[in-house]
């Protein structure tokens, strides 16, 4: 099976990076060879293709935060309009309905951007959801902190994981207007960061930061219901300072769960059981810090903030252990998607 296809990284431009940067994908080896670099915003560090594949969105995660869209089609994106302020903060962003939704942490909440019928954005959000809440974490949960939000595979509902109040919500949209429809809670003090539904349509798991650990669901979509099924540690030990877990990928027979955990510097493997999860082992990253992971044909992809790179592994099919490859230097990776 081949992967091929074309990279692109989000990088963070106030600790070095180049910002938006695109690469060529090996079909066969994975391997990653940069084309372009484009600054056109700061701090672009989380990215989403369009259905088509011919625009790409991009969250600018600063203080007043935005959201921009660029056009492909050669070896460098092009902005397609003005970019779009949307919540403080966000570091995460996902299609659905005719809009992109971005994940405020800043402002704890979703902000919803309509698009053009070209894919172009609309020149202001039509709407926001702000989260309420906290949980027991002095630091981290005094308030709402949005950290990933994305449709479910049937295209019904989008899902927001909030670290901040240790819950999942799922909503829909009203002329435009991101609204609650439920809130399942998560472990107290678990602190969720992202979720990543199983192709069978009706599990997802949840990472959680501060626990540090995997929450297995059942998801129903045709209520929009999130259910706790089991919580899963991704290490094989208690790690002696914070692990902060960060990336999850599953597999595309539905077989693996792969998780990134920064203050560890390893992925984990873990088998996805009826109502659960296995741990099987860990791997080191190739790098430090890594933030995020990105699943694609049998190639896991890593982006290894501090130490300034992205690693790419090949997949064992039976045992689902990632083996290092390659790399490349990055400053300051925060991202990669594939398409």
């Amino acid at each position: 099976m081949a992967d091929g296809g074309r990279a692109y990284i989000g990088s963070f431009t106030t600790a070095g990076g180049p910002g938006l940067v695109t690469a060529e994908v090996d079909a066969h080896s994975g391997a990653l060879t940069v084309l372009s670099s484009l600054d056109a915003v700061p701090d672009p560090s989380y990215l989403a293709l369009s259905p088509g594949g011919d625009l790409l969105y991009a969250v600018s995660e600063t203080s007043e935060g935005a959201v921009a869209a660029y056009r492909l089609g050669g070896d460098k994106p092009e902005p397609a309009g003005p970019a779009v302020r949307v919540g403080d903060g966000p570091t995460h962003l996902g299609l659905y309905a005719g809009h992109v939704l971005t994940a405020d942490y800043g402002s704890g909440g979703v902000t919803a951007v309509p698009l053009r019928p070209d894919g172009a954005l609309a020149g202001t959000a039509s709407g926001a959801l702000r989260h309420t809440g906290s949980g027991p974490h002095p630091d981290r949960q005094r308030q709402p902190h949005a950290h990933q939000v994305h449709s479910d595979p049937s295209g019904r509902w989008a899902v927001s994981v909030d670290l901040g109040t240790d819950s999942v919500r799922v909503c829909a949209l009203t002329d435009g207007v991101p609204i609650l429809h439920r809130e399942a809670a998560l472990g107290s003090g678990s602190g969720p960061r992202h979720l990543a539904f199983h192709p069978d349509g009706t599990r997802a798991y949840v990472v959680n930061e501060l626990s540090p650990s995997v929450t297995a669901c059942r998801w129903d979509a045709e209520g929009g219901v999130l259910t706790p099924l089991a919580e899963t540690g991704v290490l094989p030990g208690v790690p002696e300072g914070d692990a902060y877990p960060s990336g999850i990928a599953v597999s595309s027979d539905g077989r693996f769960v792969w998780t990134a955990t920064r203050g560890e510097d390893v992925l984990s493997v873990l088998a996805v059981e009826d109502e659960g999860l296995r741990l099987l082992t860990t791997v080191p990253c190739g790098g430090h810090w890594p933030r995020a992971l990105t699943a694609h044909g049998r190639h896991l992809y890593v982006a290894n903030e501090r130490s300034g790179d992205v690693t790419w592994f090949t997949v064992d099919p039976d045992t689902g252990v990632p083996h290092l490859a390659g790399s490349i230097a990055l400053p300051a990776a925060a991202c990669v998607i594939i398409g």
